[in-house]
């Protein structure tokens, strides 16, 4: 009996329901959509809602710029390019139709199509930092790096604390700078572990491909008044819109100053609200092999950087831990920043890595140091210093001071010919460049 009465009420009820609902108006219904979808995610709902908003207001342009949100949120990506394109035809010149079709085209991978809308966008709308980043997106995923590189210089002259521009900027520059040769230069000073001051200096030459950058590397130490070399090999291959890695090795004969072997692999991802996350190994082997295992978490926020960074070392007895935290504050450019950090352990990518070899980073260190980047023109210039206080024996400590000098010049390859050809000529060596 009770079945039966709740079907009569339902049956009572149902037209009242519909009734009322088509005595709304389309603010009414335009509200009840955004709802559905926003709150309830519940998208074949809001269309519907959306569509008899239109019926009553025809041309109501943002229930129709919604509604082609909704189908794209839907999956339906012709749906929403039919509403889109019939916007088109009234010579909508609203900023948001723009962002909406494009978002729709990029996310579907249509990049040529997107960056079309876009640019048709931007005539009407020429300071919209939404359409800028879009385009620096569309052109980032279409690996057009410098045109995203200049839609990123726009926003940051309208907005220098856009976060997601700088950091967008930061991932571009690794691809803009087709060509680079690096200098740097370790000096360590110990008041007690070691008698001598311990010299690095490495040069590099990075390629920026395609798929990503490549680094080739060539270090010398002096350590222990002795010396001795490594070659290393860095690559960092990008996989998506969101993944790419980094994937690095090193040879030297010269153990103990440095490892042996070295290896490295690291999964980085570019996630949302500005984050990034990375997770990997690194292996170190002396006599014998060395397996760190490291995760870090970033933030982009306004002209700032945020990140921390752990090594976990297991072996049969404990494990060991590092932690490093870091904070940049760009100044005008992805090289243009003034850092800082603060930690505990050693990193295997440090100058110091050669005393993992005795397990010393298992004993207790702190480190907090400062660097400044900052660009002229095409030349990169760095100075950095750290203080480290590490137990290098139990219940012993010491202190131990860097200062890190670093320059860097981005070039064309043209430019690297050029400059072999001038010092093979002065050298008396015949060079030809084609």
């Amino acid at each position: 009996m009770r079945i039966y009465f709740g079907y009569l009420v339902l049956l009572i009820l149902f037209p009242l329901q519909i009734h009322a609902q088509q005595n709304l108006s389309a603010d009414e219904l335009f509200a009840k959509a955004r709802t559905a979808a926003f709150e309830n995610k519940d998208y074949t709902n809001s269309i519907v809602l959306a569509k008899q908003a239109l019926e009553k207001a025809p041309d109501y342009t943002d229930i129709s710029i919604f509604l082609g949100r909704v189908y794209t949120w839907n999956k339906d990506p012709e749906s929403a390019r039919t509403v889109f394109e019939a916007l088109g035809k009234k010579n909508i010149q609203d900023e948001d139709y723009f962002i909406a079709y494009a978002s729709l085209e990029y996310w579907n991978d249509q990049y040529s199509k997107a960056k079309e809308i876009l640019d048709k966008g931007l005539s009407f709308h020429p300071q919209s930092e939404a359409l800028l980043l879009l385009k620096a997106n569309v052109n980032y995923a279409d690996k057009d790096y410098i045109e995203s590189e200049k839609a990123i210089k726009s926003i940051l002259a309208i907005d220098p604390k856009n976060t997601e521009a700088n950091s967008l900027a930061v991932k571009v520059k690794e691809f803009t700078s087709k060509n680079a040769i690096s200098i740097l230069y370790n000096y360590s000073h110990f008041d007690k572990q070691f008698d001598d001051d311990w010299h690095v200096v490495g040069i590099s030459y990075k390629r920026a491909t395609p798929i990503g950058a490549v680094i080739i590397r060539g270090n010398y130490a002096n350590k222990f008044a002795q010396d001795g070399t490594q070659i290393e090999l860095e690559a960092y291959p990008r996989l998506s819109k969101t993944f790419y890695l980094y994937v690095g090795g090193a040879y030297s004969n010269d153990v103990g100053l440095f490892p042996k072997y070295r290896t490295g692999v690291s999964l980085y991802a570019n996630l949302p609200k500005s984050f990034e996350g990375e997770i990997g190994y690194r292996q170190l082997y002396f006599s014998n092999s060395i397996w760190m295992y490291t995760a870090s978490i970033g933030k982009y926020y306004k002209n700032f950087w945020f990140n921390i960074r752990t090594y976990i070392t297991p072996d049969n007895k404990n494990i060991s831990h590092s932690y490093t935290g870091t904070v940049r504050y760009y100044t005008k450019s992805a090289q243009d920043y003034i850092g800082f950090q603060i930690g505990t352990g050693i990193s295997p990518e440090e100058n110091r890595n050669n005393l993992l070899e005795n397990e010393t980073f298992k004993l207790k260190t702190f480190k907090i140091g400062a660097e400044y980047n900052f660009t002229v023109q095409s030349n990169i210039f760095s100075v950095g210093t750290m203080y480290y206080n590490q137990e290098y024996l139990p219940n012993t400590k010491g202190n131990q001071f860097d200062i890190t000098l670093g320059y860097t010049r981005n070039f064309r390859l043209f430019y690297l010919f050029f400059f072999i050809k001038l010092i093979t000529t002065e050298s008396g060596i015949s060079f030809f460049v084609v």
